[in-house]
C-alpha cells in the first residue's frame, strides 16, 4: 500500500512520536507497515521516510540512500536513539512533507544510531555523508522537528509564507 504523504503544516509533523511497544514487535501489522513505508518512500523518490509523514505517531523510520537500487542499503530504525555524532557537513536538504523546498542544512558528517529492527532486536548502525544526514533528518521527524526548524528564522519564515500562498491558491494539499 502506498500512503499519502502528510504535508506541512499538518500538526502530526511537529509532535513527538510514541515508542513502539515490545508487544508490537514480530507482528504482521508492523512488518506490513514497514514494507508499505518503503513502497511509499520509493514511490515519492525519497531516501528516507518517518512514520509521522504518513500520519502515524510512532518512532519508526525507513532509509535507503540507494533509492531502491541496492537492497543491502535498506535500513529500518524503530525507537532509534542517536548515540554519537562526528564532523560537520553543510549540504542541501529537502523533505517529502515539504516538497519543492531545498535549503543548506548543517548536520554531522558521521552518525551512529542505536535502534530496533522489526523483530525488536537492538543494533547499532553508523552512517556517513548522505546516510548520516538521512538518519539525523528522519530522527528529527520522530521528535517533531522539521528541517526548516534548522534554518535561520528569516529563511524559515520565507518558506512558511510561500506555503501559505500555495495553500490559498489551492496548490498545496
Amino acid at each position: 500500500m502506498i500512503y499519502k504523504i502528510v504535508k506541512y503544516p499538518d500538526p502530526v509533523l511537529e509532535q513527538k512520536c510514541d515508542p513502539v511497544g515490545e508487544e508490537e514487535f514480530g507482528k504482521s501489522e508492523l512488518k506490513q507497515f514497514v514494507s508499505d513505508m518503503f513502497a511509499t518512500m520509493y514511490a515519492a523518490k525519497g531516501v528516507g521516510l518517518a512514520a509521522p509523514q504518513v500520519g502515524m505517531k510512532k518512532r519508526i523510520t525507513v532509509i535507503d540512500p540507494s533509492a531502491g537500487e541496492d537492497p543491502a542499503q535498506r535500513l529500518v530504525l524503530i525507537n532509534p536513539e542517536i548515540v554519537a555524532k562526528e564532523g560537520k557537513l553543510i549540504e542541501e536538504e529537502g523533505c517529502l512533507s515539504i516538497p519543492g523546498f531545498r535549503e543548506p542544512v548543517t548536520r554531522a558528517q558521521r552518525t551512529t544510531v542505536k535502534a530496533q529492527d522489526e523483530h525488536g532486536q537492538w543494533f547499532e548502525a553508523t552512517g556517513e555523508d548522505l546516510l548520516s544526514r538521512a538518519i539525523q533528518h528522519e530522527n528529527d521527524h520522530l521528535d517533531g522537528v522539521l528541517f526548516i526548524s534548522r534554518l535561520s528564522p528569516l529563511k524559515r519564515d520565507m518558506i512558511r509564507r510561500k506555503i501559505r500562498k500555495l495553500q490559498k491558491a489551492g496548490e498545496w494539499d
